[in-house]
């Protein structure tokens, strides 16, 4: 029993100040109730608040107890949000009243208000239910069979379903942003996969708005005005063609016309929704009305058949071959239109002369029992007659049956085909969330009304199923355009009280869908634009001054005429299916793998969801994007995958704390941790190289083309570490060494090298490259090669640092058992130019396990190295076989795949340094050579260890002169 309560008068609108506080006192209850996580409750005339404080009793109405306000609001209240109820995406509303208040004081910014019902449920609705449902539903029935139907309508609203359910996972997975479900996706599933959902979305809406124009031009001009056609047909066979050319020619004038409409005003598109929105519900009502009345009054409309087959009810008005007239037998319209001649004595078709017409009620009624003979399907090729199962005859010569009025399939059907034409008819579930900025309570609103509008369609879709196979003759039901009966819409000789009722509304409904794709498509392009993650498309972030998407327009209305030139909503529609798969596919990919990942931002609390039904609707949506069409889904998945790959590899900037960053990170994890398991193999080496960088006083890179031979040896492949060191503390040189990176960062950009940047402070140049050899890297992504430019000017130096810090180098590496790579005249090396000729001269003197030869070999996979030679210079003593040397040599090559030239060069023990005759000689690394390229026995055996000259002195104690 509440505490506080009040009865609020009905006429006295006028109160002093005194007894309004006294009324706000009453009114408040003591502990403050918020909805959805602080957001505000519905306002309500009752209760008072600092913002309507002189608004208290604006309404007629009593409310007793506080509780039942937000439970039970006024009539009023009701009927205002059903007023302003718009199906437009974020942001029209916004640019329509920049139009109306330009030049003068904006106007106060509203809180959202819309609820779960008026903001998602009925958008949703509206979207999911149009022109699919009222122009192929009952074809698609007749065709594939109540049971197959069944299949198709289970998985379509499967599919969407259990992408609803990981999109209401994202929707609760902290704060939803104003701005729609791409802003909603591309915000927690980072900007790659945002951006592709985002693309791919605009695409499918883009198409569907092809697809309503293509319908509502065919219900123009199939069931309205069909004298409005300007290309008609002199014979059947032509009849086909001359549709096409009629629906591009009209679909481009109403395409031009929507565009128009969008372009001067939205605000008139926000102000017919409600239209369109109640010609959706109404036609609805009038299938199910019609239903039910035809248990105890069926419609009247005979279908004529010959034979087993059935005619197109156009040019006859009875079903008759003669008729008798003042006791007179005449030929009637059918007969001529099979015979040569109104006589009764004229050559006939010899089917026409070999069968009896009938004829057949087209909507025989629920209680009837054809349920049984709809419930397989009659698929089959272009042309094939639409024919009953009845008895008939059949004629020698079928030849002349394609000129006669025969009722026969426009396209050859399939299961699948009609899969990809019943598709569009589930999407539309992210129209609830499009106007996520609008909502109350967007966490709670969107996993509500999304999914109960797709249960909602859902039972209306398999109810249709039935209903149609139950009510209507199987022959009507395989009539696309209703040529049996009158030219009617099949499924408004169901309705009631008119079949017209069906006509006018989903013609409304297919100018409504077709307007709203218009107004919803180029705002999203125009948003992903100006996100700035595709580069090339920031031209259609601009606009007009009140910030209305006119490129994006043009360019979403081009586009859209290109799905309008197809001319056959039956191709359209596979099409449009692809890209909303291709949008659904990743939305349940991504939240699937952020579940598995635990990724940390991850934390969705929609308690319905299970990363296993994510993993299913992805599985669902790859094998109905395979079932619908196979190369329109490699096309897709093409596309997708380019996006991904672009904003990935150009735009991919943007730092929106999303979980694909957290999903990239335990990725690292599990590669790095893999990495530990077990070394590298020998056919996996590649050089991981750390770069040392000298920077001068400026803290900027003293030899950038160091960088340009990074990328040319790395090709953007493996590791890369770009380090240098700062002499000071941390402490002292923190700005510095930010300062410094930001600038090895810059110059990395500007020499294109992909890799990392680490910048350490130490108190000496030493201490710094032996921290950068041991601990750059992680785990198992560590360096095996450390590249470094060769001491310029050291020897006119008086400083004996910079000689001693190259030596050090040189230890701390080979101590480190890594490769040292040391580029002299670094500067001259080539830039981005590509060297037109040329050759890489390898001298292969010590046997270094073939880094030497893979080198020049990754050089050369480069632009500006692939047109340069290699060759190989080997030394031998004066008592090898060189001929044989050479030989084995380039046997070797040619087993390693290599194309080089080899030159062996003889040369004395004494021309031989000290180093290089140690790491020849005493590691017998010579013999295990010799060995390899398969010497005599005879020339082995004259390999013998040879004694060091006394005078080599150990790498530690070297000197200036030793290098």
């Amino acid at each position: 029993m509440p505490t506080n309560f009040t009865v609020v008068p009905v006429d006295d609108g006028r109160k002093s100040a005194q007894e309004d506080t006294d009324d706000n006192n009453v009114l408040r209850e003591e502990d403050e109730e918020t909805v959805g996580g602080g957001n505000p409750r519905e306002s309500s005339p009752f209760i008072n608040t600092d913002d309507d404080k002189g608004n208290l009793y604006d309404g007629k109405n009593m409310a007793l107890f506080e509780e039942e306000m937000d439970s039970n609001p006024m009539v009023s209240s009701l009927l205002n949000k059903l007023a302003n109820y718009t199906n437009l995406t974020q942001g029209v509303r916004e640019h329509e009243e920049a139009d109306e208040d330009e030049g003068a004081k904006k106007k106060t910014v509203k809180s959202p208000q819309m609820g779960t019902f008026i903001g998602v449920y009925l958008p949703c609705l509206q979207n999911i239910l149009g022109v699919i449902l009222f122009l192929r539903m009952t074809w698609i029935v007749g065709t594939a069979g109540i049971l197959e139907v069944f299949i198709i309508v289970s998985m379509c609203c499967s599919c969407t379903m259990l992408t609803a359910i990981s999109m209401s996972a994202i929707a609760t997975n902290g704060v939803v942003p104003a701005g729609g479900s791409y802003y909603m996706i591309s915000r927690s599933l980072g900007p790659e996969f945002g951006g592709a959902v985002g693309l791919c979305f605009y695409l499918g809406t883009t198409f569907a708005g092809a697809m309503y124009i293509l319908g509502t031009i065919e219900i123009l001009l199939t069931y309205i005005v069909p004298s409005a056609a300007i290309f008609k047909a002199e014979e059947k066979e032509y009849e086909a063609e001359a549709m096409l050319n009629n629906m591009r020619v009209y679909g481009t004038c109403c395409l031009t016309l929507m565009a128009l409409v969008v372009f001067v005003g939205v605000k008139y598109v926000n102000k017919l929704a409600l239209v369109f929105l109640a010609c959706v519900v109404l036609s609805i009502f009038a299938i199910y009305a019609g239903v039910i009345k035809t248990i105890f009054e069926p419609p009247v409309f005979p279908v004529c058949l010959l034979g087993n087959r059935t005619l197109q009810n156009h040019d006859f008005d009875k079903c008759m071959k003669t008729d008798i007239i003042d006791n007179v037998t005449v030929t009637t319209k059918l007969w001529s239109l099979f015979c040569k001649g109104p006589e009764l004595n004229a050559s006939c078709n010899e089917y026409f002369t070999l069968n009896n017409v009938t004829e057949i009620q087209g909507i025989p009624g629920l209680t009837s029992g054809v349920i049984s003979e709809n419930m397989w399907g009659s698929y089959g090729p272009a042309g094939m007659l639409v024919e009953k199962p009845v008895p008939s005859v059949a004629a020698a010569d079928s030849s002349q049956d394609m000129y006669m009025p025969y009722v026969v399939n426009d396209i050859t059907t399939f299961f699948t085909l009609l899969v990809g034409i019943y598709f569009p008819s589930v999407t539309g579930i992210m129209a609830g969330s499009n106007r996520s900025g609008d909502l109350r309570d967007a966490q709670r609103s969107i996993p509500i009304g999304t999914i109960l509008a797709i249960a909602t369609t859902t039972i209306i879709y398999l109810s249709c199923v039935v209903l149609f196979g139950a009510c209507i003759e199987g022959v009507v039901l395989r009539d696309k355009f209703g040529d049996s009966v009158k030219g009617n819409l099949v499924i408004g000789t169901l309705s009631w009280p008119s079949p017209w009722v069906i006509v006018i509304g989903s013609f409304f409904s297919c100018c409504g869908a077709g307007l709203q794709s218009l107004t919803g498509a180029p705002r999203l392009l125009q948003a992903i634009a100006r996100d700035g993650i595709v580069p090339f498309l920031e031209v259609f972030g601009h606009g007009k001054a009140n910030g209305e998407p006119t490129w994006a327009l043009l360019l979403t209305a081009l586009i859209c005429e290109s799905g309008i030139l197809i001319a056959s909503l039956d191709a359209v529609a596979p099409i449009l299916s692809m890209f909303f798969l291709m949008c659904y596919l990743f939305v349940n990919l991504a939240c699937a793998l952020q579940t598995l990942l635990r990724t940390p931002n991850w934390r969705p609390r929609f308690k319905f969801y299970h990363w296993a039904l994510s993993f299913l609707g992805m599985s669902l949506c790859l094998a109905l994007m395979f079932i619908s069409s196979w190369y329109y889904a490699l096309v897709a998945m093409l596309i997708a995958g380019c996006i991904y790959k672009y904003i990935e590899y150009r735009g991919a900037e943007k730092e929106w704390g999303d979980g694909i960053r957290g999903l990239s990170l335990n990725a690292a994890r599990f590669a790095l941790i893999r990495l530990e398991e077990a070394p590298p193999h020998t056919k996996n080496w590649r050089p991981q190289l750390l770069v040392l960088l000298n920077l001068d006083s400026e803290l900027s890179v003293k030899h950038p083309r160091l960088l340009s031979f990074t990328t040319q040896l790395k090709a953007g492949k493996g590791l890369t570490i770009v380090g240098s060191v700062l002499e000071g503390t941390y402490l002292t040189k923190e700005a510095e060494a930010k300062r410094a990176e930001q600038n090895i960062k810059a110059a990395m950009t500007a020499e294109k090298t992909k890799g990392f940047c680490h910048v350490v402070a130490s108190s000496n140049l030493r201490d710094g490259i032996s921290h950068l050899v041991q601990s750059a890297g992680l785990g198992g992504m560590k360096h095996n090669s450390v590249l470094m430019a060769w001491p310029g000017s050291w020897k006119q130096s008086n400083d004996p640092q910079s000689w001693k810090s190259f030596i050090e180098t040189i230890r701390e590496t080979t101590a480190a058992h890594q490769a040292l790579l040391v580029a002299k005249n670094v500067d001259s090396f080539p830039h981005q130019e590509r060297l037109k000729e040329g050759t890489i001269d390898v001298w292969w003197i010590v046997h270094d396990g073939g880094m030497l030869m893979l080198l020049p070999f990754l050089l050369r996979q480069h632009k500006v190295w692939r047109k340069c030679k290699m060759r190989i210079f080997t030394v031998a003593q004066m008592d090898d076989n060189s001929i044989q040397m050479k030989k084995d040599l380039q046997m070797f090559l040619y087993h390693l795949r290599l194309d080089a030239e080899v030159e062996v060069v003889e040369m004395h023990d004494s021309d031989i340094s000290a180093f290089t005759y140690e790491k020849t000689l005493v590691m017998e690394q010579r013999s295990q050579m010799l060995i390899q390229m398969q010497l005599s026995r005879t020339e082995r055996e004259r390999e013998v260890p040879l004694v060091l000259p006394k005078q080599r002195q150990p790498i530690e104690a070297w000197t200036p002169q030793d290098l």
